[in-house]
C-alpha cells in the first residue's frame, strides 16, 4: 500500500511532522490519535494530496483507490440525495461530462471524426460501469438505511448524522481499497455508530481514521498512530493496548533519565574536582564532552507527565427563576413537516438534561425551536423569568471571526470579563500561551471548537443549550468540559451521543423515540 519516506511538514517555525517514514500494511485498521492542533487532519490531507509537504516522498500504487471522508459534509450538495451520491464517483463523472459534451458536439457538428470520438468515450464509460451507476448508487444508499422515498429529497433536509452517511455513500460508490476517515463518529447516533463499526470491521482494505472516541478506537484499531509535537509513533494493538505500552515506555524513559542524571552528576563531580589540575585537564575536558552528549540524549527523551486534567469553573452571572423552560404540546419540524410532536417538558433550574435518540428524530430541531431560530409548528415554548440563554450549535464555528485571534474572539462576545479571565477559560481548554494570539483561521477544527466553547462559556449565561459540543474535541478537552458542566451552577439542555460525556454531569435523560413519543427519566 502507500509508502511514506522521510516526510517533513512545517508551519513557520513549528514542525507538524518530523522525518516520518512508514509503509502502510494492506487490510489493516489504523487509528490516529493526538491532541487538537497536533496535525492529524494535516497528515490526512497530505496523504490525499489536499495539502503539500515540505520534503520527503509519498508513493501511492496504481491499484490504490483512495476514499476520503472529511470532518464535515459538503455544504453545497446536489439537488437530490441520489445525485449527490452519484457525484462521488469522480472518474465516471468526468467521463459522463465528456460523453455529454461529445454528444452535443455530434448533434451540432456531425462528422465521422466526431462520431468516432463519441463512440470511444461511450465505450470507456460503458466498460467502467457508467450505465449501472445510478442503480449502484441506489443500492449503496438503501444499504446505508436510506429509503427509496428519500432519494429525491434534498440532502439539506437530512440531520448531521444522515449527511455523514451520505458522504460515506459517495466514497463507497468508488469501491475504494484505502479508506481515510477524519473523525467519522461526529454527528452519529448510537445505532449509526454501531452500523459504521460493523461496516468498517468487515471492510476489505486498509482503513486509516482519526477519532477521539475510545470505544470506536478499541473496537476497530489494530494499530495506533500517535501524533504529538511533530513526532509520529506507531503502536501495535488498539487504544487500550496503546495506553499500556505508553505507560511502560514512560516508566522506561524515567529510568533512563534517572540513569543519565546519575552519570552526569558523577562526571560533573570529576570535572569540578580536577578541572584546575593540569595533569587532569585533558580528562576533565573529555568528561565535559560526555556530559554534553548525555544532555543531548536527555532532550530527546519525551515523558508525558500526567498531573491531572486542568479545571475551570463556569459561573452564571445571575440566577434564573425556578421554571426555566416550559414546553407544552410542542410540535417541531421544518416547512410544516412535523418531525416530532406533542412534546411536554418542564425544565427546572439546576437540571442538566441530555436529549438522546436516533438521528433525524428532531433533537437539534427542538433546541432551535426553544431559542426561536425556527418557529414551532404547534404548541408553546415559554421561557422563564431572568433566563439568559447561551446556545452552542453544530455550526458554531461559522460564528467565529477567522481574522481575529482566539482571545479577541472570546472578548468580542463577552464584554463582562477581562482578558485575564478569557485567557483562563481558553487555558483550561488547552488553548494556552502564544496560541491565544493565533488567528482563528489557522487553527485546527478541534482548536476552533475550543475557542467557540470558551466564547460561549465566557458569557456566563444561566441556561446553556449545547448541540453536540464535543464534536472535534480531543479526549482531554472533553473530560475538562464535562467536569466544568458538572459543577456549573446553572441549567443545561444538551444533545450529545458521547455517553461518557453525558454520564459525567447529566441529572436527567430526555429520550426521543421513532414513534414520535418521548420520556424524561432521572439519570443514574
Amino acid at each position: 500500500m502507500i509508502i511514506i519516506k522521510n516526510l517533513e511538514k512545517k508551519y513557520g517555525d513549528r514542525s507538524i511532522i518530523k522525518d516520518f517514514s512508514y509503509h502502510f500494511p494492506k487490510n489493516t485498521c489504523i487509528g490516529i490519535i493526538g491532541p487538537n492542533g497536533a496535525g492529524k487532519t494535516t497528515f490526512l490531507n497530505i496523504i490525499t494530496g489536499v495539502e503539500e509537504y515540505d520534503s520527503g516522498e509519498i508513493t501511492i500504487p496504481k491499484d490504490c483507490i483512495l476514499g476520503y471522508l472529511p470532518q464535515s459534509p459538503n455544504p453545497t450538495p446536489k439537488d437530490t440525495i441520489l445525485e449527490e451520491c452519484i457525484s462521488g464517483h469522480y472518474r465516471l463523472k468526468i467521463l459522463q461530462d465528456k460523453l455529454n459534451k461529445s454528444l452535443q458536439e455530434m448533434e451540432e457538428h456531425y462528422s465521422e471524426e466526431v462520431y468516432d470520438t463519441y463512440e470511444k468515450i461511450e465505450k470507456e464509460f460503458s466498460d467502467a460501469g457508467g450505465y449501472a451507476l445510478e442503480a449502484d448508487a441506489k443500492g449503496i444508499l438503501i444499504g446505508l438505511g436510506f429509503s427509496n422515498e428519500q432519494l429525491d429529497d434534498s440532502p439539506l433536509t437530512l440531520s448531521g448524522g444522515w449527511r455523514m452517511r451520505l458522504e460515506l455513500a459517495k466514497l463507497l460508490i468508488n469501491n475504494p481499497n484505502f479508506l481515510i476517515l477524519d473523525e467519522p463518529t461526529n454527528h452519529l447516533d448510537l445505532p449509526s455508530l454501531t452500523w459504521l463499526e460493523g461496516y468498517l470491521s468487515s471492510f476489505r482494505g486498509t482503513l486509516l481514521f482519526v477519532s477521539h472516541d475510545k470505544d470506536f478506537l478499541n473496537n476497530l484499531s489494530e494499530k495506533i498512530i500517535n501524533i504529538k509535537n511533530g513526532n509520529i509513533d506507531i503502536y501495535n494493538g488498539n487504544f487500550d493496548s496503546f495506553l499500556e505500552q505508553k505507560e511502560t515506555n514512560t516508566e522506561f524513559a524515567k529510568k533512563q533519565l534517572e540513569s543519565i542524571k546519575k552519570k552526569k552528576d558523577h562526571l560533573q563531580e570529576f570535572v569540578d574536582r580536577f578541572k584546575t589540575k593540569a595533569s587532569k585537564a585533558k580528562q576533565a575536558q573529555s568528561k565535559l564532552k560526555m556530559i554534553e552528549r548525555l544532555k543531548a540524549i536527555e532532550e530527546r527523551i519525551d515523558i508525558e507527565e500526567n498531573d491531572g486534567k486542568p479545571k475551570f469553573k463556569i459561573e452564571a452571572e445571575k440566577q434564573s427563576g425556578k421554571l426555566v423552560v416550559d414546553l407544552k404540546n410542542l410540535s417541531v419540524g421544518y416547512n410544516s413537516k412535523v418531525i416530532h410532536n406533542d412534546i411536554d417538558l418542564k425544565i427546572i433550574r439546576g437540571q442538566k438534561i441530555a436529549i438522546i435518540g436516533a438521528n433525524g428524530l428532531g433533537k437539534s430541531t427542538i433546541l432551535k425551536t426553544i431559542i426561536g431560530q425556527i418557529p414551532a409548528i404547534d404548541g408553546t415554548v415559554k421561557i422563564g423569568e431572568n433566563v439568559t440563554i447561551g446556545y452552542y450549535s453544530q455550526d458554531q464555528l461559522d460564528l467565529l471571526d477567522p481574522k481575529l485571534d482566539a482571545l479577541e474572539n472570546v472578548l468580542n462576545v463577552a464584554s463582562n470579563i477581562n482578558a485575564q479571565q478569557a485567557r483562563s477559560i481558553l487555558g483550561s481548554l488547552l488553548i494556552t500561551k502564544n496560541d491565544v494570539k493565533k488567528q482563528v483561521g489557522v487553527l485546527s477544527g478541534g482548536e476552533k471548537s475550543k475557542v467557540a466553547i470558551a466564547a460561549l462559556l465566557a458569557q456566563r449565561s444561566n441556561f446553556l443549550i449545547l448541540d453536540e459540543p464535543t464534536n472535534h474535541l480531543d479526549m482531554s478537552s472533553t473530560e475538562v468540559l464535562a467536569l466544568a458542566l458538572k459543577d456549573y451552577n446553572g441549567t443545561i439542555l444538551t444533545v450529545s451521543h458521547n455517553r461518557s460525556f453525558i454520564n459525567t454531569f447529566a441529572t436527567h435523560i430526555f429520550e426521543l423515540f421513532a414513534d414520535k413519543k418521548a420520556e424524561i427519566i432521572a439519570s443514574e
